[in-house]
This record gives C-alpha cells, structure tokens and sequence, in this order.
C-alpha cells in the first residue's frame, strides 16, 4: 500500500474531511515516528505492533564477486515487533 493509497482509504472512511488534511495528518504521524526513532525512543502504536532502532554490530565479510574481505562498520538498523492481535489476523489469512 502506498501512503496516497492509505490518504484515499481514510478520506472514504471518514467523511467531510478533505484528502489534503488527511495527508498533511499522515505526514504528521511519519515525522513524529521518525523524530521519536532518531532520538533512540521505541514507538509502539498498540494493535499493530511496536518499532526500536537496533545497533548492528561491525563485521568483516566477503565479497562473492571479487571474494576480498570487507569490513562492514557499525550500523544502525529499524526493528519492527507485530502485535500478537496483528499476528493472530495474520495467522488465521
């Protein structure tokens, strides 16, 4: 699902609210999403699941082209943990 496709489904649910307020309010939620997640605080947005920022540790690698090492550095990396209700609708499709 795209996001216009997410503002369309909401402005046909909710009526006498035009589809440029319903963006500008998606946009509203993804940028505090974003904010909370740079600042390293865990969003949890109760009956779909919760996001955290996780640090991936530095590695050394090879690459399968070339076969040379690499090191790959710190990184960090977004984990997202579904709701058990999400995952029971999930279970039972």
């Amino acid at each position: 699902m795209l996001k216009r496709e997410l503002v369309s489904e909401v402005t046909e649910q909710l009526d006498g609210y035009y589809k440029q307020d319903i963006a500008q309010a998606v946009d509203i939620i993804l940028e505090n999403i974003t904010q909370a997640l740079t600042e390293g605080r865990r969003v949890e947005i109760r009956g779909f699941g919760s996001f955290s920022v996780r640090t991936r540790k530095p590695r050394t690698t090879k690459n399968p082209k070339t076969g040379k090492m690499m090191d790959i550095p710190a990184r960090k990396t977004l984990h997202f943990t579904m709701s058990k209700s999400l995952k029971e609708v999930l279970i039972e499709e």
